[in-house]
């Protein structure tokens, strides 16, 4: 079995918004690594942004607290681990349809910095369905978010579109 106590991770994701399932493997993770950042990509070329990166950034700080680093990126993703000095990315698996895309991620990271494993976290089964996407659909539609994304996020949501 590995050991991970001396390795730092890097946790990456756009985050927008933040959910409750990204909490639970950030805080999944932060019992496996020495040292956990999240790392907050500031654009995504696959999706349109809600939110702003200070603004996700300080979602997650909100919801973590002090202990874990939050850092915006616009790098790279090895770029912006290798400036952590991190060995390891983690990232969230729901669902099969995760798999494929995650995949090809991980072997182009691979080629690019081979010195830096991902590690991938399953999800944990009452956040298995739950997606940012998701979370912005139903909000849109009046729906109640509360129990998907912390309360600030729940707060904005509702205030974007009432």
């Amino acid at each position: 079995m590995a050991d991970f106590s001396d390795t730092i991770a890097v946790c990456p994701g756009t985050y927008d918004p933040v959910t409750e399932g990204h909490l639970d493997i950030i805080r999944r993770a932060t019992c496996l690594f020495s040292r956990v950042v999240v790392g907050v990509a500031a654009v995504s070329p696959r999706k349109d942004t809600l939110f702003s990166a200070p603004e996700r950034v300080t979602f997650l700080r909100g919801s973590l607290g002090e202990t874990i680093e939050v850092d915006v990126f616009d790098t790279l993703l090895v770029d912006f681990a290798r400036k952590w000095d991190a060995r390891a990315l983690v990232k969230g698996l729901r669902a099969i349809s995760d798999f494929e895309y995650e995949f090809q991620m991980a072997q182009l990271n691979r080629k690019l910095a081979s010195d830096i494993e991902t590690v991938y976290l399953m999800a944990s089964p009452e956040y298995s369905f739950l997606s940012s996407s998701g979370v912005k659909e139903i909000a849109r539609f009046g729906g109640n978010v509360n129990d998907l994304v912390p309360p600030e996020v729940a707060r904005r949501l509702a205030e974007l579109f009432q």
